[in-house]
């Protein structure tokens, strides 16, 4: 087994995951492995991103079942490639499923209270309140769907993690720095 470690975060949408994940990464001094992951095996299947997001989105169905199943598994195959060669921190993809057995991997789901997701996601995306809460319920939906499907657990349940976290009114980097603290403690 590679030394060091693995810091997967999962999250509601509009928690500004993706910001603290890329702080997280910079203070840990490793990479940031996200949907980025994918590109390799998007390109080889020579499907667009909206396809991809799509076919993971969606409740398996006869058609879909093959094919998302390739791409979880050859993702997953990936993201453990790219862990077992140095410390990462992975956004998503499902990370405290895939490293839920592994020492180095220290798991965070980071939620929020709506309003304030609500107000993010609006801000961010110029879209009315009404929009931005119809695009985190299909946001969330989609990756409480995927998450059951391939991990068969929720991505809720706070078992699955060693932190979680609501980041309500909080800095992205505050949170960062929070959990990189956490991080230091329990894997150092």
């Amino acid at each position: 087994m590679a030394k060091g470690f693995i810091v997967t975060i999962g999250r509601e949408f509009g928690t500004g995951g993706r910001k603290i994940a890329t702080e997280l990464a910079e203070m840990l001094g490793v990479k940031l492995y996200d949907r980025q992951v994918l590109e390799p095996i998007r390109e080889e299947r020579n499907l667009t991103q909206e396809e991809v997001d799509h076919i993971k989105s969606v409740k398996p169905s006869w058609w879909y079942e093959n094919v998302s199943q390739e791409l979880y598994d050859e993702e997953e195959k990936l993201v453990l490639e790219l862990a077992q060669k140095e410390s990462c921190v992975i956004l998503g993809r499902t990370g405290f499923h895939i490293f839920r057995e592994d020492e180095r991997a220290f798991k965070v789901f980071l939620m929020a209270d709506k309003p304030f997701r609500r107000e993010k996601v609006a801000r961010r995306l110029n879209i009315n309140e009404g929009s931005a809460d119809l695009l985190i319920d299909e946001v969330d939906n989609a990756r409480e769907n995927f998450t059951k499907t391939f991990s068969g657990k929720s991505r809720y349940d706070a078992r699955n993690y060693d932190l979680v976290l609501n980041v309500t009114g909080l800095e992205p980097k505050e949170v960062a720095r929070f959990i990189a603290e956490c991080v230091q403690r329990a894997k150092m």
